[in-house]
């Protein structure tokens, strides 16, 4: 109980220090960018077609829920802030990165840190569908349809073993998360 406390306020306090922080900018592919600034990045059509479920891109960095995230920290970088604590799901460390805009947590599973939640936090970063936090409602629809369920007070969308959660407050996303299926299964 005391490290889910504990991991709990760490995830808080990282996120107070990102909601400050600016970052520096770097160069991705040619174009400068700030970290975590969201850039289409260049898939074959073979590759995106072997996506599975809603995916987030940030610069070169295609992220998946449930996929591997060692390609991911490569292509994206030094974190912001970096969290790990022991599993209760699973044997192994849960670990959790924050960059600027967004967080990925991870879950153990076969000698991989696979993506179990992605979470954007303000409106420096967006979906490929171009959703970001401070989007309408209406947007968000136009963006991906009339398919989702009411759940908790967020409309969620649900393809591939994941689910896309979008949190509104007055008509406007508040946060967008994409989440993993494996823990509820």
């Amino acid at each position: 109980m005391k490290k889910k406390i504990v991991l709990g306020l760490a995830v808080a306090l990282s996120l107070v220090c990102l909601a400050g922080c600016g970052g520096e900018k770097k160069t991705i592919n040619g174009d400068v960018q700030t970290p975590g600034q969201t850039q289409e990045s260049k898939e074959t059509e073979s590759q995106q077609a072997n996506r599975k479920g809603y995916v987030f891109k940030s610069g070169s960095a295609v992220i998946e829920i449930d996929g591997d995230m060692a390609p991911v920290a490569a292509a994206l970088g030094e974190p912001v802030s970096y969290f790990e604590a022991a599993s209760c799901a699973f044997e192994g460390l849960d670990k959790t990165y924050t960059y600027a805009g967004f967080v990925v947590e991870t879950y153990p599973k076969n000698d991989k840190d696979l993506v179990s939640s992605i979470v954007i936090k303000d409106d420096s970063v967006k979906t490929p569908e171009g959703v970001t936090v401070g989007s309408t409602r209406d947007e968000m629809i136009a963006a991906y349809g009339e398919n989702y369920a009411e759940e908790a007070g967020m409309l969620v969308y649900a393809k591939d073993g994941m689910k896309l959660m979008f949190l509104l407050k007055n008509d406007m996303v508040s946060s967008i998360q994409y989440t993993s299926t494996v823990l509820s299964e």
